[in-house]
């Protein structure tokens, strides 16, 4: 007797949510039939993908594709082999989307892309953490590093750049990469977009993917152009915290460390400077609560705080 036939379905499912990952589950299903017929019903899922595309880039691509085989076709049959040879390309990409119809149960969902947005001057750390729903509820941008030796106005305004980078890559990143995933995926009650270089991550909680469902509803589409992009960046609100120097323990002291909180003018409806504190806190610790960026964290709620205005980009 094989005793692993009599392992029951639903314990074989929790066995692939917990190896998550989709290129090795994609190979499992060539096993048995069996596994063809459970691994599109697992519930956690890790996507890893090495270049970002959308749906309506994938149409020219493959069509682009189709052109240069028949043309290389049509030059070979003609041509001796070696007279004639195109450079060659690498495979073209598939869009998260279109990987991801082979799973049809997806309930939680981890996306990481190649590697980071943000583009800053060699000795500039920023992180940052965004949630979403159909558009920004609230980001967590922790910095260190930057200039050194210049004045207030200076720096101030370097700040400023790491906020208008960290919302456009979260803003990106939202639009291009979580949208298209969340409409086929009903079920689906988390999802994560990150990179391997653990600069960003953006995620949506269940009513989070709610909002952005209804969104997409409204609006007739999925797939937003730059300018409806630019159009749903909301105003925000935002609480800076600064300081020089954060002594983080054995001697060691981070430069210009920076807190940045944001949030949609919209959230602060009714509320007061200290209830803003409170939330700050709150949101500031729950994205870099562990570990040394935890202290750093800590060091900057005890800092002086300004408030600042950024009407839609």
């Amino acid at each position: 007797m094989d005793y692993f036939d009599q392992i029951p379905d639903p314990l074989i499912i929790q066995i692939f949510g917990c190896i998550s990952d989709v290129k090795t589950l994609s190979r499992c299903r060539a096993v048995c039939r069996r596994f063809n017929f459970l691994v599109p019903q697992s519930e956690s899922l890790l996507l890893r993908v090495d270049k970002v595309v959308s749906d309506s880039d994938l149409d020219s691509l493959f069509f682009f594709s189709f052109l240069r085989t028949l043309f290389k076709s049509i030059l070979s049959t003609f041509l001796c082999p070696k007279a004639f040879t195109l450079p060659a390309t690498d495979d073209a990409p598939a869009s998260p989307a279109r990987i991801l119809r082979a799973f049809y149960r997806i309930q939680e969902l981890d996306i990481e892309l190649p590697a980071g947005d943000l583009r800053l001057e060699k000795g500039t750390v920023v992180r940052y953490k965004a949630t979403f729903g159909a558009t920004l509820k609230s980001c967590v941008i922790l910095g260190f590093g930057g200039q050194r030796s210049c004045g207030f106005t200076e720096e101030l305004r370097e700040r400023v750049v790491w906020v208008i980078s960290v919302l456009m890559a979260a803003f990106a990143r939202h639009a291009y990469v979580a949208r298209e995933v969340v409409g086929p995926n009903v079920d689906l009650v988390r999802l994560t977009v990150k990179d391997q270089d653990g600069e960003g991550e953006v995620t949506m909680d269940r009513r989070g993917l709610a909002e952005c469902r209804e969104a997409a509803v409204s609006a007739g589409s999925q797939s937003q152009s730059d300018e409806a992009i630019r159009n749903a960046m909301p105003s925000v609100r935002m609480r800076m915290r600064h300081l020089k120097y954060v002594e983080i323990g054995s001697g060691v002291c981070l430069e210009g460390a920076t807190l940045v909180v944001v949030r949609s003018s919209g959230s602060h409806g009714g509320t007061t400077a200290g209830d803003e504190e409170v939330e700050d806190a709150a949101l500031a610790m729950g994205a870099f609560g562990g570990g040394v960026y935890g202290k750093v964290v800590q060091a900057l709620l005890k800092s002086r705080s300004y408030s600042l205005e950024m009407n839609s980009l």
